[in-house]
């Protein structure tokens, strides 16, 4: 098992992370099934495992791996917590305190070295939304939007 295979890029998406009326700024992230497969095929699927823990009214995710390099093939384990998102608050929280987890061993560093992409904006029933061309953008066309403009600087 070399652990060092977790730092690889993996498949990324973008998501608006704030907009206003000055645009729409839109961040990579990594889904949560990428990092689990990664850690499926780096680890093997019994050398790792997951432990959620509230404390002090945050949710904290270890990721445990048990490596035979480990002193006395013991589990090292190494913990973060979440924040919730605005979509299903207790799923999200999980699946970022997980994700951070993963970050501690490796998993999706890259995507802090990736810039962040600024999308225009358009104001629809009062409400602000990224857009491209004067046209409100959704959720499922922000990651091509936004590897357009990384392309096409």
């Amino acid at each position: 098992m070399n652990l060092e295979h977790l730092k690889q890029e993996l498949p990324f998406k973008w998501r608006v992370q704030s907009v206003n009326k000055y645009g729409a700024n839109c961040v990579a992230y990594i889904d949560a099934r990428d990092v689990q497969d990664l850690l499926d095929d780096v680890c093997g699927s019994l050398n790792w495992a997951t432990e959620y823990k509230d404390h002090k009214g945050n949710l904290f995710c270890g990721i445990g791996i048990k490596d035979p390099e480990f002193a006395d093939g013991e589990w090292t384990w190494k913990w973060d917590c979440g924040t919730e998102s605005n979509v299903e608050k207790q799923k999200g929280e999980a699946s970022d305190a997980f994700k951070r987890s993963a970050v501690m061993w490796g998993v999706g560093r890259f995507l802090y070295s990736m810039p962040i992409v600024k999308l225009d904006s358009i104001q629809v029933d009062g409400k602000w939304h990224a857009a491209y061309n004067g046209q409100r953008i959704y959720s499922d066309k922000i990651t091509d939007a936004c590897n357009y403009k990384l392309n096409n600087k």
